[in-house]
């Protein structure tokens, strides 16, 4: 049955990009992508109820057999990556003519074509392909809505990042292939490979190459700049389905391709955990200072992968210390916090598509939209919110709280640097969980909230239900994680030989292996708060009839201010953190004055307070600079002198005779 619904999104999607290129109106492109998503999401769900082997597509590459299976970590990650993806197609991009739809839905299709094979491909040459799918849709989504003027910059640094990673997977499955005899990931099995130097380098090359489309450092400056340059639809992709499925690539490899034991193994699993920590923390700062929807949300998945990783280099930690338990625990608490994650980041980036829609723009300012727009709008956006801001009872702060309390688990660990590791990964994660807070905080805050319209925004009743829903999946999914859960059970029992979704829950409560250590219940949670609210509620009413409200201007030292005037910014928010944490931004100051009638009289005067990127100028700008010398030294070779041509072959004809005679 599963590959039946698969074969039906394939042919969906597939069918979505010829109607792209072909039908002007493009409603059959987008009736096919949606009604592709909803089948994908069906093959998700049989896939978990009822997991079933690989089975070959019949065809082969490079002598390797074409094979393909989802286990339940890639339908679990392809079920919350294609939930919100279905609403992202339903709504369709924020560009307004009906070219730029077009070109967005083809884009979306060959990256949904991608991701799929991400997940399922189960060999080395099939899968690289799909990789490159994925990369070269993503592209021409941004490209096609043309919402930003110049997007072909951040589009070509995004694609040449993406490349260099794409050259490092590609050579650590040149190795594996090498060292193991095959192409077919059946193959590359742990067991087989012995813990030397180069298994770390291996190990290395796998996280720089998945890592350059998870946001790991150095790689994160290119989310910024490409998620700014699209809509918030193709945002809900990005952060939704590409990143599980590339989290997914990373998992696998990390779990299924590398020895666990060894010094070379714990070496590059406490690598992976401290890549994993500086880029939440340096993702998370530079998001705070954003004052744009795309671009603050894009760093916030940064981080938010980022914690994956590091509670993934955790889990290979446990698993060198000959703990399973805790490994499996660590591996499921990446997959539910990703899964979070993917329906609360969404529901903001449609929240932001709903945004540009009512003020032409994704700056972060005080609108007062939620007072004037649908109430399920403002509901669904605060869920998400609360979830990224790891406030109970959402499903972030389940997942974060289980990160926590898998971390803790690390007093178990008997090697003294993973340890120390693991400790220090807590510290360092406990910050970011701090910063986190304060960044949503001024997103709903200043975003939606505050002084603004007068006037009702009109929001679709599309939108608005579509925010309102994927809220709710959030908060079902908080509650009803003891039952959610269970669907990993069996990956978990195939992976490390036990069933961390059984140990994860006790009833209603969630426990991290037991319930004697801690435990949370956020389906009590959410049954007994409405119950504790009763009180202030009726305190409230009551005092509202014995008091009258004032509305009154704000205090501005006594004087009589405009309150839009002086209304609080996202740089007034987050000022006071960039000064503190300046050695981290770096922040820059720019004053250009404009002079009337001569160099006394000041006409204009131009400020300007940025956050200096890290590794641009220091990493990318010098590599820019070599390659640009480089090209032009090059650039000879397309001289268009015929005799210097006919000198190449010349001597290349010479070259040859000489290896053919060295040879012999």
């Amino acid at each position: 049955m599963q590959s039946d619904l698969l074969l039906v999104t394939v042919a969906l999607w597939g069918i979505s990009f010829l109607a792209a290129l072909v039908d002007r109106g493009g409603r059959v492109g987008r009736a096919a992508i949606v009604l592709g998503c909803g089948f994908g999401l069906a093959t998700s769900l049989v896939g978990l109820r009822h997991p079933v082997a690989a089975y070959s597509l019949g065809i082969n590459l490079s002598d390797t057999p074409v094979q393909f299976h989802l286990d339940s970590a890639g339908c679990w990650l392809l079920l919350f990556g294609l939930i919100p993806a279905f609403f992202a197609s339903a709504l369709s991009t924020a560009a307004h003519s009906a070219a730029a739809r077009r070109h967005w839905l083809a884009g979306f299709a060959l990256t949904l074509l991608g991701t799929l094979g991400v997940f399922g491909f189960q060999d080395a040459m099939s899968f690289l392909i799909a990789w490159e799918v994925m990369s070269v849709g993503g592209a021409v989504m941004i490209l096609g809505e043309g919402i930003s003027e110049h997007p072909g910059g951040p589009i070509l640094f995004m694609l040449s990042l993406l490349e260099v990673g794409a050259v490092a997977i590609l050579l650590a499955l040149l190795l594996l292939g090498g060292h193991t005899g095959s192409f077919a990931f059946a193959g590359f099995a742990a067991p087989q490979i012995v813990s030397t130097r180069s298994t770390f380098v291996l190990g290395l090359l796998l996280l720089f190459g998945f890592g350059a489309k998870l946001g790991v450092l150095p790689f994160y400056e290119w989310f910024p700049a490409a998620y700014g340059s699209g809509s918030g639809a193709t945002g809900v992709i990005f952060s939704g389905i590409v990143l599980n499925a590339a989290f997914y690539a990373l998992s696998r490899a990390a779990l299924q391709w590398l020895p666990h034991a060894g010094t070379w193994a714990v070496s590059f699993a406490i690598i992976m955990v401290i890549a994993g920590v500086l880029t939440a923390i340096l993702a998370i700062f530079n998001a705070f200072q954003e004052e744009d929807w795309r671009r603050m949300l894009s760093l916030s998945s940064a981080e938010n992968a980022s914690v994956a990783i590091a509670v993934l280099g955790a889990s290979l930690l446990f698993l060198g210390s000959g703990l399973p338990g805790p490994a499996a625990l660590a591996w499921m608490v990446c997959l539910l916090h990703l899964a979070g994650h993917s329906l609360s980041k969404s529901t903001l980036f449609l929240a932001a598509d709903g945004v540009y829609s009512v003020n032409g723009s994704y700056t972060i300012r005080q609108t007062g939209l939620l007072r004037n727009t649908s109430f399920f709008f403002g509901i669904g956006a605060l869920f998400a919110t609360m979830s990224l801001a790891a406030l109970p009872p959402q499903a972030g702060f389940v997942s974060e709280w289980y990160v926590f309390q898998s971390l803790f688990q690390g007093m178990q660990v008997n090697l003294v640097a993973a340890k120390l590791t693991i400790a220090l990964a807590a510290a360092g994660l406990a910050l970011v969980v701090a910063v986190a807070l304060a960044t949503f905080a001024k997103l709903f805050g200043i975003g939606l909230l505050g002084n603004g319209h007068t006037r009702p925004a009109h929001l679709s009743p599309a939108r608005c239900g579509s925010v309102f829903f994927l809220g709710l999946c959030v908060l079902g999914l908080a509650v009803g994680m003891p039952w959610w859960m269970q669907a990993l059970g069996q990956g978990s029992l195939s992976l490390f030989g036990v069933n961390a979704a059984a140990q994860m829950k006790d009833g209603w409560l969630l426990v991290p292996l037991s319930g004697k250590f801690a435990f949370i219940s956020p389906t009590k949670m959410i049954v007994a708060g409405p119950l504790l609210a009763i009180l202030p509620i009726s305190i409230f009413l009551i005092s509202k009839r014995a008091f009258r409200f004032r509305r009154v201007p704000v205090w501005s030292g006594g004087r009589r201010e405009d309150a839009r005037r002086i209304a609080t910014t996202s740089l007034a928010f987050s000022n006071a953190l960039r000064t503190f944490y300046g050695f981290i931004y770096g922040p820059t100051h720019n004053l250009e004055r404009e002079y009337d009638h001569g160099p006394y009289f000041v006409k204009r005067l131009i400020f300007n307070q940025e956050v200096a990127p890290i590794f641009g100028p220091y990493l990318f700008a010098p590599l820019t600079r070599w390659v640009r010398a480089a090209a032009d030294r090059v650039s000879i070779l397309q001289s268009g002198y015929l005799n210097f041509y006919n000198a190449l072959i010349g001597m290349l004809l010479v070259l040859i005779l000489g290896l053919a005679l060295f040879y012999q």
